[in-house]
């Protein structure tokens, strides 16, 4: 009998191996919540609350009246690519070309053919945990698998250099991580670096994606790139893009600094899905990367200033495990003290469910630390104002009393 099953509706293996982005998640059942009218308070979300600096916004403008509005190449601009060279320069002590830098839509896809033109089925990806949400499911897209080392909070979310090397082995092919990292705002300091890559020179082959997207977003001094330490600018792909410290997170645009060959391939890849990113976003890009960092450090400022808010009030909170990030703007609370416990409803096993709950009881909505690699936690962004992050944390410890 001819066999009639239908196939219709169903999605690709791979699709099914994919977990939907967590923080995409809570920020859409946060809005869902909202337009039934609920008052919910997001801290889910890595958006600053800014907006795009006007220099930035008048080159976005001049930009559409030259009318650079036609394809551009495909890994960017030159005079982009330029101005990425000098930018690396200046702040980072990284020496590129112009055809050493692919501009990307955004540096998550910047991330995403990185890992696509390097990894292949079976590779081993270390990935120092907690770690961004994103990094695990494009390693798998690429046939990768994602290795994770993990770091506490009693040690600041900071892997040691004696766990690299225990963890590295003949199939490791890309270590991967932030700094200031999302999502606990931890910041390697040089000297922690240099000792990585005293590590990772002994092995052939081995290369590190160096994600500085939160570079700015440092208040305790200068963030240091592992691609500027002895011979690592051979074996370093650098990530950045102008999101988070611009405020330019709807624009789109990220970049690399990278050995030409794997530059070149990241350009190869990106010919095929995206093509060169949006004109006009890369002549605001220019304007940012241009400008000397100090013209958005008032919003540094503010971040700071909030960041000490929240810990103040985190602190006072019984039984929660925190430290005082360096950068970026999230929290990573360690909550298990409270698993195991019940407001009559729900029983608290995990982040996922401890998040799941504050915003069912409270309408406050975080996000799952399994997510970032640590069932333990939940990530906090204090990318709010005062008022809101006040409202937030009242809301979070509230919650937590009402579970026994």
């Amino acid at each position: 009998m001819e066999n009639t099953t239908s196939k219709a509706g169903k999605v690709s293996q791979l699709l099914e191996q994919l977990t939907e982005s967590a923080t995409l998640a809570m920020a859409r059942m946060s809005r869902e919540l909202a337009q039934q009218g609920h008052k919910v308070v997001s801290l889910s979300l890595g958006e600053p609350d800014f907006d795009t600096p006007d220099f930035i916004k008048e080159a976005a403008k001049k930009a559409i009246d030259d009318n650079i509005t036609h394809y551009p190449p495909v890994n960017g601009f030159l005079d982009v690519r330029q101005a990425i060279c000098k930018k690396f320069e200046r702040d980072n002590g990284l020496k590129y070309t112009p055809d050493q830098i692919v501009v990307s839509t955004g540096a998550k896809q910047a991330i995403a053919n990185t890992i696509l033109a390097l990894v292949e089925k079976g590779d081993e990806v270390l990935m120092p945990s907690p770690y961004w949400v994103s990094y695990a499911e494009i390693v798998k897209i690429a046939g990768g698998i994602p290795v994770e080392v993990l770091a506490t909070v009693e040690n600041d979310y900071k892997v040691t250099v004696e766990q690299l090397k225990a963890s590295i082995t003949d199939r490791t092919k890309v270590i991967i991580y932030s700094s200031p990292c999302n999502p606990t705002g931890t910041v390697y300091s040089r000297s922690e670096l240099e000792a990585f890559a005293e590590v990772i020179e002994q092995h052939e082959g081995l290369y590190v994606i160096s994600d500085e997207i939160y570079e700015l977003i440092n208040f305790e001094g200068k963030t240091a790139s592992i691609g500027s330490i002895g011979n690592m600018i051979d074996r370093t792909i650098t990530v950045n893009g102008v999101s988070k410290a611009f405020a330019m997170t709807g624009w789109r645009v990220g970049y690399i600094g990278a050995p030409k060959w794997i530059a070149d391939a990241c350009t190869k890849m990106q010919g095929q899905i995206t093509s060169g990113p949006n004109t006009i976003a890369q002549m605001a890009t220019k304007a940012a990367v241009e400008a000397d960092p100090d013209n958005v450090k008032f919003m540094i400022e503010i971040f700071k200033k909030r960041r000490d808010l929240v810990y103040k009030m985190l602190c006072e909170i019984p039984d929660i495990k925190v430290n005082l990030p360096e950068g970026a703007f999230y929290f990573f609370p360690d909550m298990s003290a409270y698993f195991g416990k019940s407001d009559g409803e729900t029983v608290i096993n995990n982040g996922t469910d401890l998040s799941l709950y504050m915003l069912r009881k409270e309408l406050i909505a975080v996000v799952t630390g399994e997510a970032f690699g640590d069932p333990n936690c939940i990530r906090i962004s204090y990318a709010a104002s005062e008022e809101t992050l006040i409202e937030a944390i009242t809301r979070i410890k509230r919650a937590l009393a009402a579970l026994k």
